[in-house]
């Protein structure tokens, strides 16, 4: 090689090289700072809270460190009935979400309007603080949406969260938080994906997601593969925790030919009223429904309120 063809191969490496990195380093960055966070980018980061992968507040993923998702049907100051909302209850110590504690990641327009009418920066992990999604007057350029921002409800109506905890009742409490821990730590974004594509996915498992759905959203769970059906909006499918607890507690009741594994130990040691479950027993007479000796499967334990499989169901019926 003359000199020459090696000078000129110099150039068109360094010209590649730097193009490279002008992608990575910039090119993102402007992607990040134009995305605005839509209303279910609001919702989603509101109800996880802060990062559901591993941390130290969670070591072992068992759910630690997460809000509550409250159905408020009366105002818990006064005790009068009000129009049905959902509060995003962060008890005293729970870490709080990557939109208030970095607010930059709200996007132009949510930020400012989440800050001076929401006061979202005056919340305080160590108080906790109950926070609302409102709408504003203006619109989502791109959707012609009103614009949704981040209200600390503790700060503008002077909301508590033992207050909204003391008035709801348990079916009006989802543990959608703790439930993503479960997703993530159960590893069920192997074969569930949340993310349809825009192909035909939409005619059968809804919307493609915006850009602005993700914003403080950590971690995103798209999946890695599809060998299940889609999940992001099968609340919106189907919402009943019957068939979920069925379907958990071993896929083939609901579906013969799943190759689903059983997430039967998320129940833990005991039933709703307290009754150690029997999981040998249990398995011992499905397999005799399933050979043909019995003409019914035995039934399903009740799940207790606290146990790991409530929280997961409440995410995924959540999924809408």
């Amino acid at each position: 090689m003359n000199f020459r063809e090696y000078r000129i191969g110099s150039r068109a490496f360094g010209l590649a090289f730097g193009l490279s990195m002008s992608i990575t380093l910039f090119f993102p960055s402007f992607d990040l700072a134009a995305s605005i966070s839509s209303e279910v980018g609001l919702d989603k980061q509101l109800t996880s809270g802060w990062d559901s992968g591993w941390q130290i507040a969670d070591p072992v993923l068992k759910g630690l460190n997460k809000p509550l998702k409250v159905l408020v049907r009366k105002d818990p100051k006064t005790g009068e009935p009000m129009e049905p909302v959902y509060a995003y209850v962060y008890p005293a110590g729970t870490s709080l979400p990557n939109g208030v504690t970095h607010t930059a990641n709200l996007g132009k327009g949510v930020e400012e309007l989440s800050v001076k009418q929401g006061r979202i920066t005056e919340a305080k992990k160590e108080s906790g603080a109950v926070f609302l999604i409102k709408k504003s007057d203006q619109l989502l350029t791109f959707e012609d949406k009103p614009l949704s921002y981040m209200e600390n409800a503790t700060a503008t109506k002077g909301w508590t969260p033992d207050e909204v905890l003391k008035q709801a009742v348990d079916s009006d409490i989802l543990h959608a938080g703790s439930g993503k821990t479960m997703f993530v730590r159960e590893g069920c974004w192997w074969c569930h994906t949340l993310l349809p594509e825009q192909t035909q996915d939409w005619q059968v498992f809804g919307a493609p997601p915006m850009l602005g759905d993700f914003n403080g959203e950590s971690p995103t769970a798209f999946g890695s593969d599809r060998k299940g059906p889609d999940l992001l909006h099968v609340g919106s499918r189907n919402s009943s925790r019957e068939w979920m607890m069925l379907h958990f507690f071993n896929p083939r009741l609901v579906q013969p030919h799943s190759i689903m594994p059983r997430f039967d130990y998320l129940w833990g040691e005991v039933d709703a009223d307290g009754k150690k479950i029997d999981f040998k027993k249990w398995r011992s007479e499905y397999d005799e429904y399933r050979e043909g000796k019995i003409t019914t499967p035995p039934d399903v334990p009740m799940y207790a309120k606290d146990s790991e499989i409530r929280k997961l169901i409440d995410f995924v019926v959540n999924l809408k």
